[in-house]
């Protein structure tokens, strides 16, 4: 998949570079000497503080509805530290913080994963939820392909159905299924459950849209923010994607946003994505000396 995009990426790039008569590295160069980099950070660093902050209360909430009571203090080190493993990919850091629920606390394994599997079915709906608003609000602005989402809004509406009534309802025959220990959240989930976590991780991503249209336009690139909210979770699901440099979210920058700015999308794409994980990295080792006394000791 990363091959595949960095093939794509180049591709373009070349193109555009080749458009205004300069090297690939000359184009680049142009493109990042152009940023104001003070003010994008002056975005960046306050927005990631505030995910995390989110974050932390998702995982806070759903932990102390299916598994332990755990403070949100508490569960502050538990994810920021997890963030360091989530260089790699996500799921690893929801791994992580399984094992480490499961060493601080007790919760057996297969029950913290469930909850983290839990998170992750919701995240699904709160990023499809915000993208069907999108585009319903600002569908003239975005491209064709956009115009699946109402469709597979209406598909994942009509599983959520059928697993509600799976494991909700007094059925027998898929008991086998709904009573392995790793559902234990879905099975003691109601539908109460999944909202409160959409409701809750919903801020991180207005606040998103809001930051990341500021700083597209530091990159030279006008964009609104009805626009933005459009694209903004599809790119979220592509972060999601396995691989090193979030290049599948990367890769939807320069291919969905229309125009001819294939530098100015690729770097930013870059620098957003990379700087999120790393910083988030970097405020997970604020807690790591506690996370590891707590987990070793």
């Amino acid at each position: 998949i990363t091959l595949a995009c960095f093939a794509y990426l180049y591709g373009k790039l070349s193109g555009a570079a080749g458009r205004e008569d300069l090297s690939l590295l000359a184009y680049l160069t142009r493109v990042f000497t152009g940023v104001d980099w003070w003010r994008w950070l002056l975005l960046m660093v306050p927005y990631s503080f505030f995910f995390f902050l989110v974050d932390t209360g998702v995982v806070w909430r759903v932990v102390n509805d299916f598994n332990s009571r755990v403070r949100y203090r508490d569960m502050l080190p538990i994810r920021g530290s997890s963030y360091i493993l989530s260089i790699l990919n996500e799921q690893v850091g929801k791994g992580a913080m399984g094992i480490y629920l499961n060493r601080r606390y007790g919760v057996p394994g297969w029950e913290v994963g469930s909850s983290m599997l839990f998170i992750m079915f919701c995240e699904f709906y709160y990023l499809l939820g915000w993208a069907s608003i999108g585009y319903w609000i600002g569908h003239d602005s975005l491209p064709a392909v956009f115009s699946w989402i109402p469709w597979v809004g209406l598909v994942a509406i009509l599983f959520f159905a059928l697993w509600l009534l799976l494991f909700r309802g007094k059925t027998q025959l898929a008991s086998a299924f709904r009573d392995r220990p790793v559902f234990k959240a879905f099975r003691e989930a109601n539908l109460r459950h999944y909202l409160v976590v959409v409701l809750m991780r919903s801020p991180a991503l207005l606040a998103a849209v809001v930051i990341y249209t500021l700083a597209l336009r530091l990159f030279g690139v006008d964009v609104g923010f009805v626009q933005m909210l459009g694209f903004l979770p599809v790119i979220f699901f592509g972060a999601a994607t396995p691989g090193p440099m979030r290049t599948v979210a990367i890769t939807l920058w320069v291919a969905l946003f229309p125009g001819n700015q294939e530098g100015e999308m690729a770097a930013f794409g870059l620098v957003q994505h990379n700087f999120f994980i790393f910083f988030n990295a970097a405020i997970g080792l604020i807690f790591l000396r506690r996370a590891n006394r707590e987990l070793f000791d």
